[in-house]
């Protein structure tokens, strides 16, 4: 699939996403067999299906393994690696929480389905042709209209996902910052930081693309 954009006016045309396509992600994120609840599972396998049948990427795996466009970019890899690696983190993370403090009710199935949809508005941020018309006129339509985790809302809700995981999608980011996050949402959000802390630190990350987030100042 491709977007058909409306001349000058950035509109899309997209198509609806099909059986092939959500095989193809339960194949690319297979943490999704993770989730106990059914409609869970579908729930993140399609808001993948409408992030990609609406952008101009086939698979997750085409989108470049970056945290930002053109930031925080890994040496080799794809996208998928990023995701499985916040989701198996998260995981873990609530897992060996939970048994330290059995008193502290975590939500897995939230925290897998959350961790696998952080980044599903990705490919509307990253996609090559709106970055073209963003960088066009950065104050047509703003550079970007809409950064990922708002989007990611957007197709959270439009999949029939949770209130939490769309909570998830867009808090995990500095957007967060702007409100409570609930228990899985921090969960997800200190993976996320930790995966890009624990990639730099093992030289994974191209230098050149390194935020200045993460930049430290030389202590003499």
């Amino acid at each position: 699939m491709r977007i058909v954009y409306a001349k000058g006016e950035g509109l899309q045309m997209p198509s609806e996403p099909d059986d092939a396509l959500r095989a193809q992600i339960a194949e690319e994120l297979p943490e999704v067999a993770e989730i106990t609840d059914a409609g869970l599972r579908r729930g993140v396998i399609e808001a993948w299906a409408l992030a990609l049948a609406r952008s101009s990427y086939a698979a997750i795996r085409d989108i470049p393994p970056s945290g930002n466009p053109g930031s925080m970019t890994l040496k080799a890899g794809d996208q998928t690696h990023h995701i499985r690696g916040v989701t198996r983190l998260a995981m873990r993370m609530g897992h060996e929480m939970q048994a330290c403090h059995p008193e502290m009710a975590v939500k897995h199935d939230i925290v897998i389905a959350g961790g696998l949809c952080h980044d599903v508005g990705k490919p509307w941020e990253f996609d090559p042709e709106n970055r073209r018309r963003w960088e066009a006129d950065p104050r047509g339509a703003g550079l970007p209209s809409i950064r990922h985790p708002a989007y990611g809302v957007h197709l959270c809700l439009l999949a029939g996902l949770p209130e939490e995981v769309a909570h998830i999608a867009g808090a995990h980011s500095g957007e967060g910052e702007l409100l409570v996050r609930s228990l899985e949402a921090t969960i997800v959000h200190l993976a996320d930081i930790g995966y890009w802390t624990l990639a730099l630190a093992g030289g994974l990350i191209k230098p050149e693309t390194v935020s200045s987030k993460y930049r430290r100042p030389l202590v003499m």
